[in-house]
């Protein structure tokens, strides 16, 4: 039964999540990417599942996010909704899968939707974006936004350094979050902003804001395979390891590795 620490264990919805907001209570977000983690991050009690495009980085080793495809972001998603029960399940759509044109992106957006069966799409961007996201609205699809650093939008940046730290820029996310909730998003992430923005972003906004690395917000959202310790490469301010996987795989599959050529492995009692 889902649930481990949530006392709610009905299906959450984008209407749920804005009752969360009201009430106060934070919302726990958790990136996934196939089925088996799937229904062990459901069953943990998240909130929101997220199939990120960061897929592209932990699950087949690219340097940035750009190289993810809408396939591959189907198969991930369909792997991620047969293993949730109770979590709001959204899927990102991929670089160059709505940028275009505001036609294109709603066509990929009810692909992503017929062929996953999610809940609703995550799209990177403000403004800019801004005709795409209410033509996806427009066709009844749940939208969440991204604004703050954008890893689509890397070679842009140049850098993953904090964004928003001046004037200009901080006016500018400000402005767009108010857009996109304005236009029908149901939340909001901010990637990497100072923590004074993203609580004026959370105070003007009546949407959920999601934070990661912009301090407390209405909730937070992290990668999994990073929280858990599976990748000792990335280790930013805002990253906190709940678990070293790293090590725990890497000693049982050594002592697997020791059991097999001493053999150990398989006994008399793993035998048929």
């Amino acid at each position: 039964m889902p649930g481990y620490l949530v006392e709610d264990t009905r299906k959450v919805t984008t209407k749920r999540l804005a009752e969360m907001k009201s009430a106060g209570k934070k919302i726990a977000m958790l990136t996934a990417y196939d089925y088996t983690t799937a229904r062990i991050v459901d069953a943990a009690g998240v909130d929101v599942v997220l199939i990120g495009d960061s897929a592209s980085n932990v699950m087949a080793g690219n340097a940035t996010t750009l190289p993810a495809t809408i396939e591959q972001m189907i198969y991930h998603a369909r792997s991620v909704v047969r293993g949730v029960e109770r979590a709001l399940v959204v899927c990102d759509m991929p670089f160059g899968s709505y940028q275009v044109s505001a036609e294109e992106a709603v066509r990929n957006a009810i692909r992503i939707m017929k062929e996953t069966s999610c809940d609703a799409l995550k799209l990177e961007g403000g403004i800019e974006i801004l005709p795409a996201v209410e033509r996806i609205l427009d066709a009844g699809i749940p939208v969440c936004g991204h604004l703050g650093l954008t890893p689509q939008s890397i070679n842009k940046f140049g850098t993953y350094a904090v964004r928003a730290r001046e004037d200009a820029e901080a006016e500018k996310l400000f402005h767009d979050a108010k857009l996109l909730a304005a236009a029908g998003c149901f939340a909001v992430v901010v990637e990497k902003i100072p923590a004074a923005l993203t609580q004026r972003v959370v105070k003007a906004l009546p949407i959920p804001v999601i934070g990661i690395g912009g301090g407390p917000a209405d909730g937070q959202v992290l990668v999994i395979d990073d929280m858990l310790g599976k990748n000792r490469g990335f280790s930013p301010k805002f990253l906190r390891r709940y678990a070293d996987l790293y090590g725990i795989m890497t000693d049982a599959i050594g002592q697997y590795v020791t059991d097999v050529k001493s053999g150990d492995f398989p006994n008399a009692e793993e035998s048929y």
